[in-house]
């Protein structure tokens, strides 16, 4: 009996897909690229200082992550919270300077 209302609703399914299709072909778009025609290959290779940006990026967007809700308790949590923050701070202050040493902020 369960099968047979599965195999009736998926019967019904298929049938209200096609009659609120579009189209009976199937639709060819290119990507777009700001309006721009494409020029390279989706998976076109990029040059490794990108990833070494990416990777920067998403550090600091971390930090923002951990900051937003810090601000929102850091009254009722105290001044610990406050040292445990700038520990943090301290920690991604020491990458930066580390990275900007090693030349990662270099574009040429």
């Amino acid at each position: 009996m369960l099968f047979a209302v599965v195999l009736l609703l998926l019967a019904a399914l298929y049938g209200v897909s096609w009659l609120v299709r579009i189209s009976r072909r199937v639709l060819v778009q290119v990507p777009f690229l700001s309006g721009m025609p494409v020029s390279e290959h989706a998976v076109s290779r990029f040059h490794v200082r990108w990833y070494t940006i990416a990777i920067v990026f998403l550090v600091f967007d971390m930090e923002m992550v951990f900051m937003y809700p810090w601000v929102l308790v850091v009254r009722e949590t105290g001044a610990g919270s406050v040292v445990e923050m700038f520990a943090f701070l301290a920690v991604l202050v020491a990458a930066v300077v580390y990275a900007w040493r090693e030349g990662v902020f270099r574009w040429a």
